[in-house]
């Protein structure tokens, strides 16, 4: 089975999850400090995005059914 994502992705999700045990990365316009691990990942790979890595596009919407 192939990796889902590149490199430069998991080095990106390794960080944000070890800023948000820190209580560093804050989200988006909020700027409230990130408490959830799923935020973190997002944001390691929103960041991995904008720098090119190799990562699938993001889920649209939240559509729970």
């Amino acid at each position: 089975m192939a990796t889902k994502y590149g490199k430069k992705a998991q080095d990106k999700v390794e960080r944000a999850m070890h800023e948000m045990k820190h209580g560093e990365p804050e989200s988006g316009n909020s700027h409230q400090k990130v408490t959830n691990p799923k935020q973190a990942i997002a944001i390691g790979l929103s960041e991995a995005r904008k720098e090119g890595a190799k990562v699938p596009p993001p889920k649209s919407g939240s559509h729970h059914r």
